[in-house]
């Protein structure tokens, strides 16, 4: 599809750069599923799909389609940036999956270049999407927090199945479910919290850690710490555990389960992408950008602050 797009201008027509499993699983779903939002065209050197429009490269994709307004980058971490600035480039919105970039420096380049273009800029912190957190958010809102107990752990082999980029740099290894721990932490906080240990935990052919136990505190004191562990196996762990001013508000399974003080306040479905493309569209409409660097400020923290160990666990 080329030329004059069929749809009103109030229609975000989509790019999508990177087909593997994030987008396959989350992103055209999400993508399908809501209004306003078409997607024109994917681009993957190694992955097509059959029923739209597939180009090897960014500029291939763009030069091919003019009609494209926006595009969404799930490919991995280390070629977020280029791809981001060349979008941006040509005046395109963006939307980045999680983490908006390998390092703070590129992220907040993007931010001032989008600001530059006139264009909107997204960084696509999906847990904050979860059912739960909204809720979670306003009732903490004016307590003091007295403890935080965060277990984020899962298996590697079902989430990132022959992905070696994760465990080199810029692939953030454990991080790359651990910031969507932290991305919910620092929405749903009252407090910011600041990084006091960090043990890094990482396999003898990998330059990225499997494993991360964090201690950090807040203003007030506050005792926060997160086990992080890609070598989960069995069910899942996306928990946390807040004490506050005498109660426990309890935000378990990745956000999708709310309860405080045993009782439970939300327990719904899984609709983060769907959520997470709802609002892209309304900050493009509304010509606002979004990016939060605070769930990467506390990796790059940890990766600067932390004690490194090195496991003979082997990376296939």
């Amino acid at each position: 599809m080329s030329g004059i797009s069929p749809y009103t201008s109030s229609d975000i027509n989509l790019g999508l750069v990177g087909v593997g499993k994030i987008a396959r699983d989350q992103h055209l779903p999400a993508i399908a599923a809501t209004p306003n939002c078409h997607l024109v065209a994917v681009a993957d050197p190694h992955a097509a799909l059959d029923d739209v429009p597939s180009y090897a490269t960014l500029d291939a994709m763009l030069d091919a389609h003019p009609e494209i307004s926006a595009v969404a980058i799930c490919t991995p971490t280390h070629l977020r940036y280029s791809q981001a600035r060349a979008a941006l480039l040509r005046g395109k919105h963006v939307l980045l999956e999680k983490p908006p970039g390998a390092t703070l420096s590129e992220v907040e380049h993007l931010i001032t270049f989008a600001g530059e273009q006139g264009v909107s800029l997204f960084a696509a912190w999906h847990s904050r999407f979860a059912p739960g957190v909204a809720q979670a958010k306003q009732w903490l809102a004016e307590r003091q927090v007295q403890r935080v107990a965060i277990e984020w752990k899962e298996d590697v082999r079902v989430w990132h199945p022959g992905q070696a980029w994760i465990w080199q740099p810029g692939g953030m290894g454990v991080f790359d479910p651990g910031i969507n721990a932290l991305s919910i932490a620092t929405e749903i906080l009252p407090q910011p919290f600041f990084l006091r240990q960090a043990q890094l935990l990482v396999p003898s052919n990998a330059q990225t850690p499997i494993a991360a136990e964090l201690a950090f505190t807040d203003p007030h004191g506050a005792v926060i710490e997160a086990a992080f562990d890609f070598r989960q196996t069995g069910p899942q762990i996306w928990d946390m555990h807040i004490d506050s001013d005498g109660s426990r508000l309890s935000l378990t399974q990745g956000g999708c389960r709310l309860e405080i003080d045993d009782e439970l306040i939300i327990e719904a479905e899984e609709r983060e992408y769907p959520g997470l493309y709802t609002h892209f569209v309304d900050l493009v409409a509304n010509g606002r950008s979004e990016v939060d660097v605070a769930p990467l400020r506390q990796v790059a923290d940890a990766f600067l602050y932390g004690h490194r160990e090195t496991t003979d666990a082997f990376i296939e």
